[in-house]
């Protein structure tokens, strides 16, 4: 049987408070939408999007992604977003409903609905809440078959009572929607078309009406606000790292880890607390990720040690590798095999060659550092000339002393050293030292002439 896709995404989302549609807010650095997406587009290429409020930053946020869209320009409720759709449908076929704010719907689940919905007319999706305020209620006779769907303001005092709520999440057969759905009419409190409306109309036209029940009812829930926005945000997060920990990562506290994006994991990689990944991240084996560190869109190789309270952006960090603690990796730097970045050194746009150092209290940018180079403490490459940017080269086992400025464009030889303290604004040749100091002066008595000065 043929599959299409009808997500509603029209809602404006009130109390969100948001500048933008309630849909496009993020979990886990991804837009809510996106999660639904991707679930939808492993059933189907007919996936169709109902847009309403602020549909213009939504259709921008989608544009690319191979989808057909329907305008709800007024909300009346959600049987009536599925009649804005009902020209798209085609008559034949299975149509699965999910709402665009429902992120943690999984493929199992959704693939449980579907297999009911294939043996009746409409199937609806179910769970338990102890406390079920707002949400609409499911009436059972008492073989335990559904009559009806409530909604919570509609419901009296004994249907409130009822635990088992409506999702929002069903699947129907395509000739069932087209004719059921003109049928809804908006006779409740809150003039609305109830798309639940369709489970006592298939009754009464002896249709039959199926569910599924949900274990875990934050999986089918909707996210209206902020708070529930964070408890869906923690609910996605052990989702990702019990799924790391399947894989064989070490996760020194599960509640105090966040990915943001993707993280590919090797084998025996250790992540200790408070680490943050944005992006595309992939540590490989051996990796060891220390306390506070933020990473994002960047590859660390194997046996590498990314030590506490680093900010790595845009990165690749060699094999073996040491990188910390507190270092700041700028986009488009490479730390080279066996290369050490240590306290206090911010990294920008540089290639760090293997086994090089740069330990301590240091800027390097724009520059080309090779292989087994020391640079000291206190070290900065002036690459900025207040208009344009210029490269420094470091070349091979070069040792660049303490406190040392290197005003870009130049180039530090190959087995030269550069003395401490030293400005550096011409070339250095190879295997040379290079000393650019003034004169060290003591003026005897100091304080005393100071002093007198100022009584004058």
């Amino acid at each position: 049987m043929s599959l299409s896709v009808l997500i509603l995404a029209a809602g404006k989302g009130r109390r969100m408070k948001s500048a933008f549609p309630k849909v496009l807010q993020k979990l886990a650095g991804r837009p809510m939408i996106d999660y639904v997406l991707t679930v939808a587009k492993k059933l189907t290429s007919k996936v169709i999007v109902v847009v309403g409020s602020q549909q213009e930053i939504l259709r921008e946020h989608l544009a690319g992604s191979q989808l057909e869209f329907v305008e709800q320009l007024q909300q009346f409720g959600t049987g009536h977003a599925v009649a804005q759709a009902l020209p798209k449908l085609s008559d034949t076929g299975a149509v699965l409903i999910l709402s665009g704010d429902v992120p943690l719907l999984t493929d199992e689940v959704v693939s449980q609905l579907i297999e009911c919905g294939s043996s009746c007319d409409v199937a609806v999706l179910t769970s338990h809440l102890d406390n079920p305020d707002g949400y609409g209620r499911i009436i059972r006779n008492k073989e335990g078959k559904i009559t009806s769907i409530v909604e919570h303001v509609d419901a009296d005092h004994t249907q409130r009572l009822i635990k088992e709520i409506n999702t929002g999440i069903m699947v129907a057969r395509a000739e069932f929607l087209q004719e059921v759905i003109p049928r809804i009419e908006a006779r409740n409190g809150q003039n609305e078309y109830y798309l639940t409306d369709c489970v006592r109309i298939a009754l009464e036209l002896n249709k039959k009406v199926g569910s599924v029940f949900l274990n875990d009812a934050l999986l089918g829930l909707g996210v209206n606000d902020r708070a529930q926005l964070a408890v869906t945000e923690r609910k996605l997060q052990v989702r990702k790292v019990e799924n790391l920990m399947r894989d064989g990562v070490t996760v020194a506290d599960p509640s105090r880890i966040d990915i943001r994006g993707e993280l590919f994991c090797g084998k025996d990689v250790f992540i200790d607390i408070n680490t943050v990944f944005l992006g595309r991240v992939v540590l490989g084996d051996g990796v060891t990720i220390g306390s506070n560190n933020v990473i994002s869109d960047s590859e660390i190789s194997s046996s590498a040690k990314i030590l506490s309270n680093c900010v790595i952006q845009n990165c690749f960090v060699g094999r073996g590798a040491q990188v910390g603690p507190f270092s700041h990796l700028r986009p488009e730097s490479v730390i080279g095999d066996g290369g050490k970045i240590g306290n206090f050194v911010e990294i920008k746009k540089s290639n760090i060659g293997t086994m090089s150092k740069v330990n301590h209290l240091s800027y390097v940018g724009d520059s080309v550092v090779g292989e087994h180079v020391n640079i000291g403490a206190g070290t900065i490459t002036c690459n900025y000339d207040g208009e344009n940017k210029h490269e420094t080269i470091i070349e091979d086992a070069a040792f660049i002393g303490s406190g040392s400025q290197l005003v870009a464009p130049v180039t530090i030889g190959a087995g030269s050293i550069v003395g401490a303290g030293s400005t550096i604004t011409d070339n250095v040749n190879a295997d040379s030292l290079a000393v650019s100091r003034v004169r060290q002066k003591s003026i005897p008595e100091w304080r005393k002439r100071k002093k007198s000065i100022k009584n004058q």
